[in-house]
């Protein structure tokens, strides 16, 4: 089991000490907005916690409000999804992992969002 920290938390995404990024990606056009919202979120909601980011079990999907990162200890971290749009275009979600480089994954979760419009 890998046991990583959280380094780095600001507005759009979340940094791991491994150099990986969990941030949410859609793609987006004109009238439209979907994301998991990390400003509410500090360095400080994840200390002393750590997380296997190996498989999927590091998060649960939550319907209609986003998404928890369980850590191998402690309590699970809440991470709002919100999205907006004019019935025209997609919803869709996705949950991401990535260095920046040669590693990424990527997870549905499109139901995991307060959808308005």
């Amino acid at each position: 089991m890998k046991e990583l920290k959280v380094i780095e938390v600001v507005e759009n995404f979340i940094k791991f000490e491994n150099g990986v990024k969990l941030y949410s990606e859609h793609d987006q056009d004109c009238c439209e907005t979907h994301y998991l919202s990390f400003e509410d979120l500090s360095l400080d909601d994840f200390n002393g916690l750590t997380f296997d980011l190996s498989g999927e079990s590091f998060f649960n999907r939550i319907p209609g409000y986003g998404i928890a990162l369980i850590p191998n200890n402690g309590f699970p971290v809440r991470i709002p999804g919100y999205g907006w749009n004019n019935g025209y275009y997609s919803s869709d979600l996705n949950l991401m992992l990535s260095d920046d480089n040669s590693f990424e994954k990527f997870f549905d979760i499109s139901e995991c969002q307060n959808i308005e419009g």
